[in-house]
C-alpha cells in the first residue's frame, strides 16, 4: 500500500481558516520556477550593466585583468538564459512520456554553464598571456580601479540575492550560481590589487592577475562539474536522508522508516520511502499514517514536492517483498 504524490487540503478550524494549507507538486512547483525566472531577470540586468560599465573602462584603459574580469561577468550573466529557460521546461505538467516533468532540465542548463565558465577561461588566458608576452601600458589606472570596485560590487549584490531566493525556493543550481559571482566579486578585487601594483611602477601585475583570476575560473568550473554531474547522477546529500528518516520516524504511528530513496528534479526533490506500522491496523487507518507522513516531511523539508510512501506491516522482515524462483511462460527459473 502506498501514498503518492497528490494535492490535499486541510482546513484545521474554522476560526482559524488563514492557516489552512496545500501541499503537493503543481502549486508550490509553480511558485519556485516564478521565483527562479524573476530572480533571473534581476541579476541578468544587474551583471549586464556592471559588465557594460567595465568595458568601457577596458577600451580607455587596456587592461587586460579589467578585461578578463569584464569577460567573466558577461559570462556569468548568460548563465541566466539556459537556467531561464530550464526553470520555464519545468513549469511544464509532466505527461506519459516524461511522467516526472522536465526537472531534469536544469542539471542540463548546469552542464551549459560550466562550459560557459570554461570557454570565458580558455580566453581570459589567452589574452593574458599576450599581454605577459608583449608588454602594453596600462592608462587611466584610477579608472580601472573604480570598474573594479563597481564590479565587486555588482557581483556581491548579485550573489546575495541568488543564494537568498535559490535557499528559498530550492534550486541548487541558483544556489550555486550565487556563490559564482560572489568568486566573481573576489576576481574584481583582484583587478583592483593589479592597478594598484602598476600604478607602483609594476605593469606585469595586470597580465598576472588575469592569469590569477584564469586559475580561480577553472577551479570555479571543477566544483560546479562535480556538483551538476552529482545531481544527474541522482546524488544528495546524505543529511537530506537523515532529515527525511527523522521526519517519518516521529510521526504517530510510525514503528520504523526504512528503504529511503530521494532524488532531484531540478528543484524539485522527490521521495520514496518504507514505513513499518502495527500489522493489526485496518487499511484505512494505515493509509492515514502514511498521509500524516507525508504531511510531516512536506513541513520538514520546504523544497519536497512529493513522496511516494509503502507501508509494511509489522514483522513483515526485508524479504517480504520477495518472491520466490518461479519459471512462467517459457521462461528461465527466476526470482524478484
Amino acid at each position: 500500500m502506498s501514498a503518492h504524490n497528490s494535492d490535499h487540503h486541510h482546513d484545521h478550524s474554522r476560526e482559524n481558516q488563514a492557516h489552512a494549507h496545500t501541499h503537493g507538486i503543481i502549486e508550490p512547483s509553480l511558485y519556485a520556477t516564478e521565483r527562479g525566472i524573476w530572480a533571473l531577470k534581476i541579476s541578468f540586468a544587474a551583471l549586464i550593466a556592471t559588465a557594460l560599465f567595465q568595458t568601457v573602462i577596458v577600451i580607455i584603459s587596456g587592461s587586460v585583468a579589467l578585461l578578463a574580469d569584464t569577460i567573466h561577468n558577461f559570462s556569468d550573466a548568460l548563465t541566466a538564459i539556459p537556467l531561464a529557460i530550464a526553470f520555464m521546461l519545468s513549469r511544464r505538467p509532466p505527461n506519459r512520456r516524461f511522467t516526472y516533468g522536465y526537472g531534469h532540465a536544469e542539471d542540463l542548463a548546469g552542464l551549459v554553464i560550466v562550459l560557459l565558465i570554461v570557454v570565458s577561461a580558455i580566453v581570459i588566458a589567452y589574452e593574458s598571456a599576450q599581454r605577459l608576452l608583449n608588454p602594453q601600458p596600462l592608462e587611466n589606472v584610477l579608472f580601472v580601479a573604480i570598474a573594479a570596485i563597481v564590479g565587486f560590487i555588482g557581483n556581491e549584490a548579485v550573489a546575495l540575492f541568488r543564494i537568498r531566493v535559490g535557499k528559498d525556493i530550492g534550486s541548487a543550481a541558483l544556489v550555486a550560481d550565487g556563490y559564482h559571482a560572489r568568486v566573481d566579486g573576489f576576481s574584481s578585487l583582484a583587478v583592483l590589487v593589479g592597478a594598484i601594483g602598476v600604478y607602483f611602477g609594476f605593469p606585469l601585475a595586470d597580465p598576472l592577475v588575469g592569469i590569477a583570476i584564469t586559475i580561480l575560473i577553472i577551479r570555479i568550473a571543477i566544483d560546479a562539474g562535480r556538483a551538476v554531474l552529482t545531481r544527474l547522477l541522482g546524488g544528495v546529500d546524505s543529511q537530506v536522508v537523515d532529515e527525511i528518516e527523522h521526519a517519518a520516524g516521529k510521526t504517530a504511528g510510525v514503528l520504523k522508516v526504512d528503504d529511503v530513496r530521494v532524488r532531484w528534479l531540478g528543484h524539485r526533490l522527490n521521495a520514496e520511502l518504507n514505513i513499518t506500522v502495527d500489522q493489526n491496523l485496518s487499511l484505512p487507518r494505515a493509509h492515514e499514517i502514511a498521509n500524516a507522513v507525508q504531511h510531516n516531511l512536506m513541513h520538514h523539508l520546504t523544497y519536497l514536492s512529493g513522496a511516494t510512501i509503502h507501508v509494511d506491516p509489522e514483522g513483515a522482515g526485508k524479504n517480504h517483498h520477495h518472491i520466490e524462483s518461479h519459471a512462467h511462460d517459457g521462461l528461465p527459473a527466476h526470482s524478484h
